[in-house]
């Protein structure tokens, strides 16, 4: 997906047709694509071109406008206050003008009855405010269908005219209003928001977040393209004390993730309001939308002094600037249509024995993540969350296909409404070829232990399944019945030949209760009587995933999976990454791969609606830390390891008395290295 190119034509056609309606109040100038409804009586053309002669035209009377329009007519119908005194005032034949410095004429549009400086009029006559306008009217020139067709009405003879407020009070009351909002501002404390702020975060400690290319699997991960800094973008302008929301151009200054540092257009160097807005939300829009939706475009208050021609300012910066593709809410909302539904079925991986796979149900579908209920849980309260793409999710029958151990349900008959998923909708791994040199039970291996994911632990292979599906076992920690045997593919990044670990500077866990130290692989290998898996069956490809170490993004913890987290990259190993959670001791760290469809870019949360898990408080972690170094971990059958608490569970685990440890200790600082994903060759 490639940026669109603000050309100096479309720029012009669209300052055109966008910057209208400019009047001016106290010097300030508003630029305005709103049209701003007056109300005079039936005036001859001598007397409309007397009116003029002060600066004041007015033309039609202005009626109610489609949708497309961004003034409302409730708006127009409300009472306002008297004129303030401040402003400068004008009379003429009994009605009252406001008309602050008399550089320019005002001139009304004998289309739509819009009210607007006279220089900013389309054609030499100025006569409309927009060539959209001019043609309307060369179109159909009888005024009672012209006034008919503003008011959403047939032509007919006998088409009434609304009747709206004059100029001075739309003047007068934007007057009040911002009299209002000042005296607000002087009385009212700012009050704190609760939450936890990308924004805030980032910009307080200098971190940089990992790209949206970084993650295939996340909305617009495939189709972000180069949106980068000085991307100019239409956002709400939240400087401004009008009563309709209106609009201005900001540019991105830095961006994390899915979420961009903006900058109104005008401010230069000064960072005073800068604000922090998801890029896919629905407030950000490409340059030009704005004169496409008829949304009103209006600089910030605090910079309306600075020119005095905004259509000429805008010209000239937006002029061969990068703006977001015209269709980039189209391809945000495609890539957020996930193809899992609720009530569909598949297999998925049983938390309490991890060597088998049981029958649940899609019970939600957040952001592509999937919260599945497995079949018997009657009060469906017995569930698991992974991913669409995880490898722990397949298909209705695959267990039996590949030989892999399999709970059968005590339920003999679908429920209503369930129904198998797909096959087609699941991750599909590498075919690879078992007819020749493959792996073999007994022989031993590097994996990332499931129960502990920190760690990165001696290994054999127990059982060789189809498909290239192996059960493998964590040396000194298995249940005399395999059931915590756990099945991986022979193309999964989460095994390692022997060797991998002391090759990267990895600390290996050797078996429990081995006590020849420091470990020692030929000579584990001599005592067991048993040979390594061959280097050449691994998997030894490394994409160039764009990850460095220090980058944070949002991460699940694969021990308690419903929970997506703040966290940090620490260290990188080609394709292998240490995911770090912010607030919490390395010993919750996890090892997991670059394409991990459990990885998110900062914002995602945000954008999917998934609640995102801060870093514990300082203080938590202050209190709590000595007592929690003393406690040792322990691996559990179930596939859920160290609880994290959410925010609220640990303000209620604190006052319970209960100690945990949230100490941030060191971290590896580790770049993702050239050299060879495999150094030693096997003998």
């Amino acid at each position: 997906m490639h940026h669109s190119l603000v050309s100096t034509n479309a720029v012009s056609t669209w300052a055109e047709k966008n910057l209208i309606g400019v009047y001016y109040q106290n010097r300030n100038v508003l630029i305005c694509s709103s049209k701003i409804p007056v109300k005079t009586d039936h005036l001859s053309q001598t007397e409309r071109k007397r009116r003029d002669s002060f600066g004041m035209f007015d033309g039609y009377d202005s009626c109610s406008e489609d949708t497309s329009s961004s003034s409302s007519s409730d708006e127009s119908e409300e009472e306002v206050s008297p004129l303030p005194s401040s402003l400068p005032i004008i009379k003429n034949n009994g009605q009252v003008y406001t008309y602050p410095d008399g550089k320019s004429g005002m001139a009304t549009c004998e289309m739509c009855g819009m009210v607007g400086v006279r220089d900013a009029f389309y054609s030499k006559t100025k006569r409309f405010c927009s060539v959209s306008c001019s043609r309307s009217y060369s179109s159909n020139s009888k005024k009672a269908s012209i006034l008919a067709r503003l008011q959403g009405k047939p032509p007919t003879k006998k088409a009434k005219v609304l009747q709206k407020q004059p100029l001075v009070a739309k003047l007068a009351a934007y007057a009040q209003y911002q009299a209002t909002l000042q005296n607000q501002a002087k009385t009212k404390a700012a009050v704190p928001v609760e939450g936890f702020s990308w924004g805030s975060y980032i910009n307080s400690n200098s971190f940089t977040a990992a790209p949206v290319t970084c993650f295939k699997h996340a909305p617009m991960g495939t189709c972000w393209g180069d949106i980068s800094e000085g991307v100019r973008v239409e956002v709400p302008n939240t400087d401004c004390s009008l009563p309709t929301k209106v609009f201005w151009i900001a540019g991105i200054v830095k961006l994390a993730g899915y979420n961009a540092l903006l900058r109104y257009e005008g401010f230069e160097n000064d960072s005073n309001l800068d604000f922090w807005c998801n890029v896919c939300g629905s407030d950000i829009h490409p340059v030009g939308w704005c004169a496409t939706s008829g949304k009103p475009l209006v600089p910030p208050r605090t910079i309306q002094h600075k020119y005095t021609n905004w259509k000429a300012f805008l010209v000239k910066r937006l002029t061969g600037a990068k703006t977001l593709p015209p269709d980039f809410s189209q391809k945000v909302s495609e890539s957020m249509q996930y193809p899992f539904k609720t009530c569909m079925r598949v297999e998925v991986v049983d938390k309490t024995h991890l060597c088998r796979t049981r029958v649940a149900v899609v019970e939600n579908v957040i952001g592509g993540r999937l919260r599945l209920v497995y079949e018997e849980s009657e009060d469906k309260t017995d569930d698991f969350w992974c991913h669409m793409y995880s490898p722990l999710i397949h298909h209705i029958g695959w267990s039996r296909s590949i030989g892999h151990r399999f709970k059968r349900s005590d339920i003999t008959k679908k429920q209503d409404g369930h129904f198998d998923a797909p096959s087609h909708l699941f991750m599909k791994v590498k075919e690879v070829d078992t007819a020749g040199e493959w792996f073999k039970e007994g022989m031993k291996l590097e994996a990332i232990d499931p129960l502990n994911l920190s760690a990165i632990c001696v290994a054999t292979i127990r059982k060789v399944l189809a498909d290239g599906y192996l059960m493998i076992g964590i040396d000194g920690s298995e249940a005399a019945d395999g059931s915590d045997w756990f099945c991986y593919h022979a193309t999964s990044p989460s095994i390692f030949p022997v060797g991998f670990c002391e090759i990267n500077m990895i600390e290996l866990t050797p078996p429990r209760g081995y006590t020849k130290l420091p470990f020692k692989w030929f000579d584990y290998l001599r005592e067991t009587d048993s040979i390594a898996a061959p280097v050449k069956l691994f998997n030894k490809e490394v994409p160039n995933h764009g990850f460095h170490v220090g980058m944070k993004l949002e991460a699940v913890d694969l021990m308690e999976p419903r929970l997506v987290c703040v966290a940090t990259v620490t260290r990188i190993i080609h394709r292998l990454l240490r995911i770090h959670f912010d607030g919490w001791e390395d010993e919750y760290d996890q090892w997991v791969d670059c394409e991990s469809p459990d990885l998110y870019p900062v914002g995602w949360c945000q954008l999917t609606g998934y609640q995102l898990q801060p870093p514990a408080p300082q203080s938590s972690r202050d209190n709590q830390s000595s007592s929690s170094k003393q406690k040792k971990k322990s691996k559990s059958q179930q596939y859920k390891g160290h609880k994290k608490m959410t925010s609220l569970q640990l303000k209620e685990e604190m006052l319970d008395g209960e100690e945990y440890s949230f100490l941030q200790g060191a971290s590896d600082q580790e770049s993702n290295g050239s050299a060879s994903y495999y150094i030693k060759q096997e003998p």
